[in-house]
């Protein structure tokens, strides 16, 4: 097994059995639910109360630069959003060529389908690139992008973030059902 294929087996083991079971079954309702008042999420256009809304499509994601302290509680729907575009989509653009994502530019996803197809989109993207990475690679700054350090330290930091807002998603969505001391749904 290659270096590049371990690192992608660190993520896609969390991604199959952790992450990606967890987001089965999420509905609208819990997508765009907010636990607390003033959270930044994805609204219809010309909805947001946040500064500077982005995005190019019919929904943009609540979005201040330098942004509040402390920052906002943030819902399911803004948190899928910021790994699709600024911890993926990015990066997959950068390092791996094709296509990549622009928080300007993107379409944002309106239902929790199309934001869960999208994930996978561009997780998928992300897992067959990091695989097909040489050691010299793994070794080398990336050609393209502002991170100039090794490129293992760039996977290796978007991993860790991915395991980590996959957590905060996780524990909104425990919070979602735990709500009011109801009892959980089957999830």
């Amino acid at each position: 097994m290659t270096r590049s294929e371990r690192i992608a087996d660190q993520l896609d083991w969390y991604w199959h059995k952790n992450l990606r079971p967890r987001l089965d079954g999420l509905t609208d309702e819990e997508y765009f639910w907010e636990p607390v008042r003033d959270c930044w999420s994805i609204r219809p256009r010309g909805t947001s109360a946040a500064p500077m809304p982005e995005g190019s499509g019919e929904w943009t994601p609540d979005f201040a630069s330098p942004g509040p302290e402390p920052a906002p509680v943030t819902t399911i729907a803004w948190r899928l959003a910021h790994i699709i575009v600024d911890c993926l989509g990015h990066r997959v653009g950068w390092y791996f060529g094709g296509q990549g994502f622009d928080s300007e530019t993107f379409a944002y996803a309106g239902t929790a389908n199309e934001a869960l197809k999208q994930l996978d989109e561009m997780y998928g993207r992300w897992n067959t690139g990091v695989r097909e990475l040489s050691d010299a690679d793994l070794d080398s700054p990336p050609a393209v992008g502002p991170e100039p350090y090794p490129m293992e330290n760039r996977i290796l930091h978007v991993n860790r973030e991915l395991i980590h807002h996959g957590a905060e998603i996780s524990l909104l969505r425990d919070l979602y059902r735990w709500q009011d001391g109801a009892a959980p749904r089957r999830i």
